[in-house]
């Protein structure tokens, strides 16, 4: 095929299926693949409880390290959640199984909706986050956040198709230069603060921040609403966590354990970068604002930065290359913690596809041996998203929470009936107390995403909607989708008894004929080695000349297959053979009618429009009618011989070093023995 060599350029040679288990991870690999989104959180997490609570201006930023601290809290408790979810439910299925077998179909669909949402928000946060802190230090590319970030998606998307093994090698020098970097402003701000006793203003601490109108003076509820806004916000931080439970089959052996290993991985690192970042923004005073007329005191062409980028400009101000490399590995983790949801979502449909409730193409690998129409999919529905929100992370983190805190939800309370079931037959104590451990710390953890639910759905349902909106009609996709094969199979159900299958009574064949040429003369003889039980050609009588100079033709031959004449007033074509069949099956309902057409085989697309066009109407009409067999005789073109692939080469030392030698070519069968029936029939029918 001519795709062939750009495809092997772009996403490398085939991999045979027994290579699966090379494609595995191990844990320091698995770390970037599947916990790059959650750790990249961090990076603008801080940023949304500072523009939340800046609403009520500079008297409400105290609050931030105590919202912070509210949210790592619900992390470890999350996260030690689904370390119990990847020890009880190992498969890969992550929240959609753990729903699925302990609430019943509906609500793993209810999951799986929520969790098709989140990876897609995934890749569009990410993405457009990621070009953000880029544009923040480097304002010439200002103005080009939409073309950057759709680039990005489709170059992700390429990456992946490559294979999970080799998209995660590539993946873990950023993910890993992006943690060191991190850490490392954190460390270099504590020495600089309590070492060496420097202050580290931010550009903007310098400003008064207003609180927006009628914000002047929030107290009580107001007040606490907002908290609970600010808080629903940071826990964008969350977003991620569930990734490992649903890529559990990707680790190395013993799955659970690495899987659970690296959570813990996972927790600890993102709660230390979240609450250092929060702590280094409360000591370089950064001032974020929801809106620029809140700056006080800022020049009147002032861009306000992100977060991240004042705060490492302030820590780094005596080492410029510090703040470069934070700018650089920020915006390169954002962009690359999109890889998550390419892991887990193309592995989710695949699971879907497998239960029927998305189509089965999804369920196939590729090439590569990677779910390479699931990556493709989530990479469309992404840019979709990104262009309806021109590339604007913070509207379109007000849509990111909701799926992933109603999988959290629904999986916790599966993993509390899940124990509770156990234990009604579990006998021995050590397992007994085991459970019940792991119960209480998923019944604490359902808890705990209950309550950012309910505050989710409380301070941004005007934003949230979309996404229940999307999750509503993936749901009722999927059981429409679910419906239609459950149809298909029960139609294709094959009888247990064979006398319940009725045989056709006679075959009547048609051979449809516009001229007297080589592929009708082919088209002839195929149908007269069927032996059906009558045989006819058929044309229309679309011009009468032609129609007269074929008859006056085949009387000529002498071909002894009766021809057929069609009227067709209109000059069409389909609409008289498709009556004339219809009449055939009407006279006689038990006969089949198998209808023979000739077709040109061409070796371009551009030839296509040339040729075969009424072929194609005519086949697609007669698939629809009931006892009506269709049957294609090809005709190769000059053309197409030309298309045929080359010989196979053998390259010079290739059969020393073991590779299979190149099949040398042989004399065809059929040009090699005598005429058999076939080509006399074909001759016969010639003359």
């Amino acid at each position: 095929m001519p795709t062939d060599l750009p495809k092997r350029i772009l996403i490398g040679r085939a991999l045979r299926s027994d290579k699966l288990g090379e494609t595995l991870l191990p844990k320091r690999i698995a770390l970037p693949v599947f916990a790059s989104d959650a750790l990249s959180s961090v990076a603008y997490a801080p940023e949304e409880i500072l523009l939340t609570l800046s609403l009520a201006g500079a008297s409400a930023i105290h609050f931030s390290w105590q919202i912070g601290v509210v949210v790592a809290i619900v992390m470890l408790a999350v996260v030690a959640s689904y370390r119990q979810n990847v020890h009880a439910y190992p498969s890969g299925g992550g929240d959609y199984e753990v729903a699925t077998v302990n609430h019943g179909p509906n609500s793993g669909l209810v999951v799986a909706s929520a969790l098709m949402v989140d990876y897609i928000l995934t890749v569009a946060v990410s993405t457009t986050s990621g070009v953000a802190n880029v544009v923040s230090a480097v304002p010439a590319l200002r103005g080009h956040e939409l073309t950057l970030s759709v680039v990005v998606v489709i170059l992700l998307m390429g990456m992946n198709l490559r294979g999970v093994r080799e998209s995660g090698t590539a993946f873990a020098v950023p993910t890993y230069a992006f943690m060191l970097g991190v850490l490392g402003m954190v460390v270099y701000g504590v020495v600089r603060h309590f070492g060496l006793g420097q202050d580290m203003p931010s550009e903007s601490s310098g400003f008064h921040l207003e609180p927006t109108p009628g914000n002047e003076s929030l107290a009580g509820f107001a007040m606490v609403f907002l908290l609970l806004k600010a808080f629903s916000s940071g826990c964008a931080a969350l977003t991620g966590v569930e990734a490992i439970s649903n890529g559990v089959p990707a680790f190395r052996k013993p799955k659970s354990k690495n899987a659970a290993t690296t959570l813990l991985m996972m927790a600890t690192i993102a709660v230390v970068m979240f609450m250092g970042i929060i702590w280094l923004a409360r000591l370089t005073g950064v001032q974020m604002a929801e809106e620029p007329q809140q700056l006080v005191g800022a020049p009147g062409d002032y861009h306000q930065k992100t977060a991240l980028a004042q705060i490492s400009e302030a820590v780094f101000s005596n080492f410029t290359p510090g703040f470069y490399f934070v700018a650089a590995v920020t915006g390169l983790i954002l962009v690359l913690a999109a890889n998550t949801a390419f892991n887990g979502f193309p592995v989710l449909g695949s699971i879907l596809a497998q239960d029927r409730y998305l189509p089965r193409q999804l369920h196939t690998r590729g090439d590569r041996l990677a779910f390479s129409n699931g990556i493709i999919l989530l990479a469309l529905a992404a840019i979709l998203f990104i262009i309806a929100f021109d590339a604007d992370p913070t509207r379109l983190i007000q849509l990111y929470i909701v799926g992933v805190f109603v999988s959290f939800n629904m999986s916790q309370s599966g993993m509390i009936r899940h124990w509770t079931r156990n234990l009604r037959t579990e006998t021995d104590p050590a397992r007994r107390r085991h459970m019940q451990r792991s119960r209480a710390i998923n019944t604490f953890g359902l808890v705990m995403t209950m309550a950012v639910l309910i505050v989710v759905l409380a301070t941004k349902i005007s934003h949230a909607w979309i996404a229940i909106a999307t999750m509503v009609v993936l749901f009722v996709m999927m059981k429409a989708i679910r419906r239609h094969y459950d149809r298909v199979s029960e139609e294709l159900v094959a009888a247990e008894e064979p006398d319940d299958v009725v045989l056709p009574t006679r075959v009547h064949a048609i051979v449809l004929v516009s001229k007297l040429h080589k592929p009708a003369l082919r088209a002839l003889a195929y149908a007269r080695l069927a032996r059906a039980h009558t045989l006819e050609a058929v044309t229309v009588n679309v011009d009468p000349a032609d129609t007269a100079a074929l008859r006056e033709e085949w009387d000529e031959r002498g071909i002894e297959v009766p021809l057929k004449v069609l009227d067709s007033p209109y000059r069409e074509i389909t609409g008289p053979v498709l009556d004339y069949v219809k009449n055939l099956r009407r006279s006689s309902p038990r006969d089949v009618v198998s209808v023979y057409i000739p077709e040109y085989v061409v070796g371009h697309w551009y030839e296509h429009l040339l040729h075969n066009q009424s072929a194609l109407r005519l086949k697609g009409r007669l698939l629809f009618k009931p006892g009506v067999m269709v049957t294609s005789v090809p005709w190769q073109l000059e053309s197409s011989e030309r298309r045929k692939p080359q010989k196979a080469w053998s390259a010079p030392g290739s059969v020393r070093r073991g590779e299979p030698r190149a099949p040398k070519a042989v004399k065809s069968e059929a040009s090699a023995k005598p005429a058999g029936p076939a080509d006399r029939s074909t001759k016969d029918s010639s003359q």
